[in-house]
């Protein structure tokens, strides 16, 4: 299925979810480790019914699911690349799951639900990246997963999606690795304000509020991201 854009996400009004990263998210929660079981179980029969599932992690208090399509499709100019994002069947399911919820008597918990990636600024990403999905992952597989780039991302969720920026070949030593945590609209200014009262100082807010550059005292930058 074609891979949605952003506005496309934003106008399906998925209340109980947000889109972080290449998915979208949604925390549910619940009372005791029963009452997240039997929610999980019933999410299963639309899940079935329409071919479709979600990624699950019960933890104390909480459900959280993520949605994401192992099959988008990404044109760019005459080119199709198959990769990882939202297509119209995670928005169906989304609503689906959000019924189920309902049903069950679950709140939903969307300002809580976060994303963590790696970034490496680099000029040789493709020199440097079977390195890191070796370390990161103990084979190649990973390196290109549902991304037309070398970015390296794990299929069962166990580490973070590590992607390469750019980077001049002669830069001089400079910190070239960094976090990016990805949070929805509705935190990124409280998000950015806990960081700064910690100690942290905004140097790049020029594409803010989708990425917002925070370097903590010594120098270190993190970036807060909404998308």
């Amino acid at each position: 299925m074609e891979m949605l854009t952003g506005d496309e996400i934003t106008q399906a009004a998925l209340t109980d979810w947000r889109k972080l990263a290449q998915g979208l998210h949604a925390r549910y929660l619940v009372d005791d480790f029963g009452t997240a079981a039997r929610f999980v179980a019933a999410v299963g029969e639309p899940s079935d019914a329409l071919g479709h599932h979600p990624t699950v992690s019960i933890g104390k208090g909480y459900v959280d699911l993520k949605l994401v399509s192992l099959d988008a499709i990404y044109r760019d100019g005459d080119t199709e690349h198959v990769v990882e994002w939202v297509t119209q069947k995670d928005v169906d399911l989304a609503r689906r799951i959000t019924q189920v919820a309902a049903d069950h008597g679950l709140a939903a918990d969307p300002a809580s639900v976060s994303v963590v990636e790696l970034g490496l600024d680099t000029a040789r990403s493709a020199t440097i990246a079977p390195v890191w999905a070796a370390l990161l992952m103990g084979d190649a597989e990973s390196q290109g997963r549902g991304s037309p780039s070398d970015e390296i991302r794990d299929a069962t969720g166990r580490v973070p999606n590590m992607w390469f920026g750019d980077a001049d070949e002669q830069d001089g030593p400079r910190q070239r690795f960094h976090v990016e945590v990805y949070v929805p609209p509705e935190v990124v200014e409280q998000r950015v304000a806990a960081a700064v009262a910690a100690g942290g100082t905004v140097v790049d807010d020029s594409d803010a509020p989708s990425l917002t550059v925070i370097a903590d005292q010594d120098g270190n930058t993190g970036v807060v991201c909404v998308a």
